[in-house]
């Protein structure tokens, strides 16, 4: 029952980070829109036991990738003036409202004993799939040419991009001479 709570609640989250991503005029609330929805994502994970998946999915999507995307449009420049007057009357009441339900009926589980954090510290639950070992595991053993090949590619693709970049470099400089 906790866990289809926690979908509900999670998967509304990504779907409302989903459409202020398509639907904000402003890219910077855009960006927002997307770290709701990855973390939001992050947290279904955690709760079908992919850890692994889950701390991929927030240091290298929301931490990495997202800093990357909110560089880009710092660059661009968003400096514009903002209204930042409230326009929903009692909105911070009623989000204060909504939180303090929330804490409350967390721990009101927590307190009644009728919830764990994760089913795997049951010692009745099998080793799930998607631990770092589970991975690994199959990484190094059944796909280990498809990793390694993979690697390959990525670093000539790295070294290539490097080469361009220091070829136009160089042809631009001897064009202006």
């Amino acid at each position: 029952m906790v866990e289809l709570v926690i979908f509900v609640l999670m998967g509304s989250g990504a779907l409302a980070g989903g459409v202020t991503v398509v639907m904000a005029r402003n890219p910077v609330r855009s960006a927002m829109g997307m770290l709701g929805s990855l973390v939001s994502l992050a947290v279904i994970y955690v709760v079908n036991l992919a850890h692994l998946v889950a701390a991929v999915q927030v240091v290298v999507y929301a931490g990495a990738v997202l800093t990357l995307f909110l560089f880009v449009i710092m660059f661009i420049g968003v400096d514009r003036a903002e209204d930042t007057s409230e326009t929903i009357p009692l909105q911070r009441k009623l989000v204060a409202g909504l939180a303090l339900v929330v804490a409350v009926g967390a721990a009101v589980l927590v307190w009644r004993g009728r919830f764990s954090w994760t089913p795997a510290a049951a010692e009745s639950v099998p080793i799930p799939n998607g631990t770092v070992q589970a991975l690994g595991g199959e990484l190094f053993t059944t796909w280990v040419l498809g990793v390694e090949i993979t690697a390959l590619l990525l670093t000539i693709a790295a070294v290539g991009a490097i080469a361009l970049a220091f070829y136009r470099r160089s042809g631009k400089a001897s064009a202006e001479k």
